[in-house]
């Protein structure tokens, strides 16, 4: 799966009820879980003792995929990522339903894929480590880039600023084309420049 090597392929089945009972959830996230994911499945395993060409991170020790069949094409996130909080590991997941499916992963926040028909979902191993492997994962899939002299951690705490602060940028315009006030309008012109100088 994913054309990942042979030898990280596990193939392990993971119970929800074993989850139900391991994770100290609430009835309705154990109910909203149920509703959205009919099956999870281990699928591979990637670390040193898998793929040899690859070494122990710093922080990363290894990277598992799990499977998770869902219900509805149409799923809500907050199940998976009620999953990625109790299951403190580096996780991608495969969010299938019927032949079609999409990569995800959490670090932070969730970031997923678009939707592509199953065969055509890949994975490449890009890293001679395992933290170097994971950003390339996290950032592939999240479909960013990260700088240089940047953490995977830090990009995505400097992304989500610059995001917020394009929506505060279309909200002030917004709020600028619609206001009638000659005075009013220049403070918001100010305001606009300055968080225009912050990007």
């Amino acid at each position: 799966m994913l054309g990942l090597p042979l030898t990280t392929e596990v193939k392990r089945p993971l119970p929800k009820a074993q989850l139900f009972k391991r994770f100290d959830w609430t009835a309705s996230q154990r109910e909203r879980f149920d509703a959205e994911v009919s099956r999870l499945d281990f699928v591979n395993w990637i670390s040193p003792r898998t793929v040899p060409a690859i070494a122990v991170g710093l922080e990363v020790n290894e990277i598992f995929v799990v499977e998770v069949s869902l219900k509805s094409h149409d799923f809500d996130t907050k199940a998976i990522i009620l999953l990625a909080k109790y299951i403190p590991q580096r996780i991608i997941y495969v969010l299938r339903y019927e032949e079609e499916a999409m990569l995800a992963t959490y670090h932070g926040k969730l970031f997923t894929a678009p939707w592509q028909s199953l065969d055509a979902i890949s994975l490449t191993l890009a890293g001679l480590n395992l933290d170097a492997v994971w950003e390339n994962i996290v950032s592939t899939i999240g479909d960013f880039s990260v700088d240089q002299d940047k953490s995977l951690t830090e990009q995505i705490k400097i992304d989500e600023e610059r995001d917020k602060l394009l929506h505060q940028i279309e909200a002030l315009e917004r709020q600028m084309k619609a206001t009638k006030q000659p005075r009013r309008k220049r403070e918001l012109f100010v305001e606009l420049q300055k968080l225009k100088v912050l990007l």
